[in-house]
């Protein structure tokens, strides 16, 4: 991976991680377009950008990070973060297996797509307008929601999240802002585990050039996250689910396309 190819899937990565499209399908799709092959370094690409990209919210909400006279807040993180832990460590193979197949992702990028036109009619009268009426149960619920996520790459893990939070009667836009929260600790400990797992298995990855290379697309990640951040609340707001379930569909769709007539393998 060169340092443009890096730039434009970190490009890819910002715009698409706060979407309910899946930043992992866009990114599974761009790397055979643009010539990247895969690797553990690819791999761990991937993994460490989404971290950086999920930092423009600390950024954007950094009052609510670092108001630490409010545990009730970390506490509901804690709990959410949980099932998604343990579902990566007993679920390992499984989910490597599936980020491998891409006609599998683009399948789930259709199935979801078509969740995503009905959405908005299914969650109707929400109660709960703001993080801090979230109770630790609805956590832990959406926690479990986000499990969905790992288990089905290309569901999107916002998508899915958001998804639980207004089945638990949170308004779209209380839903993404805690599936913004919960995105925090997700990533860390999946950099975390992935930056350390390559490191032991293959040393020789964690070399100079790859850290710039890592650290120029987080870089990117980060910058175009901010931006795509409060473009999305806003436009979720106004508009809600149904344009998102029509772009999933069409770019599923193309990818299967690409996938049956060998352009991408």
């Amino acid at each position: 991976m060169d340092t443009v190819q890096s730039i434009i899937i970190a490009i890819v990565e910002g715009l698409t991680e706060f979407l309910p499209i899946s930043s992992t399908a866009h990114m599974k799709f761009v790397n055979p377009l643009l010539g990247v092959s895969p690797s553990p370094f690819t791999d761990m690409f991937e993994v460490v950008i989404q971290l950086a990209a999920i930092l423009a919210v600390v950024v954007l909400y950094w009052k609510k990070f670092f108001d630490f006279k409010r545990i009730s807040f970390y506490i509901k993180l804690i709990i959410a973060v949980i099932p998604a832990l343990i579902a990566g460590f007993f679920l390992k193979k499984h989910i490597d297996v599936a980020l491998g197949n891409l006609t599998f992702i683009a399948c789930v990028m259709v199935a979801g797509g078509i969740i995503l036109l009905f959405i908005d009619k299914v969650f109707k009268n929400p109660t709960v307008d703001s993080e801090e009426k979230v109770s630790n149960k609805t956590a832990f619920v959406i926690g479990c929601g986000q499990v969905l996520s790992i288990i089905f790459p290309g569901l999107s893990r916002s998508a899915a999240t958001i998804i639980t939070g207004m089945s638990q009667k949170l308004t779209r836009s209380a839903a993404a802002e805690f599936s913004f929260f919960l995105a925090v600790p997700t990533m860390l400990a999946a950099s975390a585990k992935s930056f350390l797992d390559t490191y032991k298995t293959n040393p020789e990855v964690i070399a100079k050039d790859n850290l710039t290379t890592l650290l120029i697309g987080s870089v990117v990640a980060f910058i175009v996250a901010l931006l795509a951040i409060k473009f999305f609340i806003g436009f979720l707001k106004k508009y809600g689910f149904k344009v998102w379930g029509i772009y999933r569909i069409i770019v599923g769709v193309i990818m299967l396309a690409l996938i049956f007539s060998h352009v991408i393998n």
